[in-house]
């Protein structure tokens, strides 16, 4: 059985903005949601910015219990699915029930409560560590209360493949949804590890840029990179069979048609320099998707702003693409939202669906020096218009080796 899987909702709680269209207007106009990191002092630390959520109220969408029973990378997974919901329209009934699933995932969970609760073992002893330590966590919790938030009794999973968590999360409900398994699903991905340990654990892997100045720490592909600036949100997506969503009058956003994971096995951080593995999960994309490169309106790179990414994803997308490669626009958001880890595939999958909804790629900024490993079209600095984009694909490449590609298209009625 193969059946279509379409968008019907989105969420987003991100540092560009705690709503879609907040985080769209940011996106598409180029701005940059990274700032020096408030949340702790970070006199002794080399990394000094980040790229928080700001302006953003849970209360909106869960009681004051809630939120004190979760750890906060929960809390964002749980604000933006029921924003995605509500968006949606969809209704959860004992008849369907288990016909919803849920597979949202967090690369890393509840670091700030793990922090928290061990300083509170070596300060107060193991009687008064939080009895919600455990729940707090360990990072399904984000996928379980959703669940249980809206009553979904299908498939509840939480897949954590560290960077690439939130487009294996989302491809994974396409499968489901593809192959008979589900009717709908709550997808995507939350993270909420700018903390202590967090940024020291991050900066002494020599992962973080150092760079002090909040508006040029991140640049994707340009040639004085040096490093990726953490981020913290969710991106939630409601996916539905097709046929489901027509019969009740649902707004379509987009629709997925490919989907490819591939395992670098080369190095537990860096990924494969010729970029072989992503290219191969980027043609398992297009080949699901019946299309071929030629077909590609644009590409949302995973563009870290590491070295060792940008070159090798550089390399991926040549291998994957042929001399098409440089006829394609290609450009890596987290230059304005930072890296958001676990769920930097899910705000990232928005981006697309939103892109190819718009006709307006966003850009790739900070872009200053170009550099000779990294010779594509980043789309530089400023947003690009392009009615015709018709298929995107998002990448994301992981820690472990863990390539994921989401291959979507623009949705034209049928």
């Amino acid at each position: 059985m193969s059946r279509r899987c379409v968008i019907t909702g989105m969420g987003a709680v991100t540092p560009l903005g705690s709503t879609v269209d907040s985080f769209w207007n940011g996106i598409s106009n180029g701005e940059c949601g990274i700032e020096l990191i408030k949340k702790f002092d970070t006199t002794d630390y080399k990394a000094k910015v980040g790229a928080e959520v700001k302006d953003f109220d849970p209360e909106l969408y869960m009681t004051k219990k809630d939120v004190k029973r979760n750890d906060l990378f929960a809390v964002y997974g749980l604000a933006a699915a029921a924003q995605a919901m509500e968006d949606s329209g969809l209704e959860i009934t004992e008849e369907n029930a288990l016909r919803v699933g849920v597979i949202v995932g967090s690369g890393i969970g509840g670091l700030t409560t793990m922090q928290e609760q061990v300083e509170r073992l070596a300060e107060k002893g193991p009687s008064r560590v939080s009895p919600l330590f455990i729940p707090m966590t360990i990072s399904n919790m984000a996928a379980g209360n959703i669940a249980i938030r809206f009553g979904a009794k299908g498939v509840c999973e939480n897949i954590v493949t560290a960077c690439a968590t939130g487009t294996n999360c989302i491809g994974t409900a396409f499968r489901n949804i593809k192959h008979g398994y589900l009717d709908a699903c709550i997808t995507g991905g939350a993270e909420a590890s700018i903390s202590e340990i967090g940024v020291a654990g991050f900066t002494n892997l020599t992962a973080l840029s150092t760079n002090e100045d909040p508006k040029d720490a991140c640049k994707p592909f340009d040639k004085n990179r040096d490093g990726f600036v953490m981020g913290d949100g969710a991106g939630i997506l409601i996916l539905e069979e097709l046929e489901h969503a027509l019969a009740r009058n649902a707004k379509i956003y987009g629709e997925i048609v490919g989907y490819g994971a591939t395992g670098d096995a080369y190095h537990m951080t860096a990924p494969a320099p010729d970029g072989s593995g992503a290219a191969a999960a980027m043609k398992l994309a297009m080949e699901e998707a019946g299309i071929k490169p030629e077909d590609v309106s644009y590409i949302n790179a995973h563009g870290t702003s590491t070295h060792a990414n940008d070159s090798g994803e550089t390399a991926a997308i040549k291998l994957a693409m042929g001399e098409q490669a440089y006829k394609i626009p290609v450009s890596s958001t987290k230059s304005m939202t930072g890296h958001l880890l676990g769920a930097a595939g899910a705000v990232e999958a928005i981006v697309c669906a939103k892109a190819l909804e718009t006709g307006i790629l966003p850009p790739t900024i900070n872009y200053k020096t170009p550099d000779e490993e990294c010779d594509l079209d980043y789309i530089p600095n400023e947003s690009r218009k392009a009615d015709d984009a018709m298929y995107a694909l998002s990448n994301s490449l992981g820690f472990g080796g863990h390539n994921g590609v989401i291959c979507f298209k623009k949705w034209t009625g049928r």
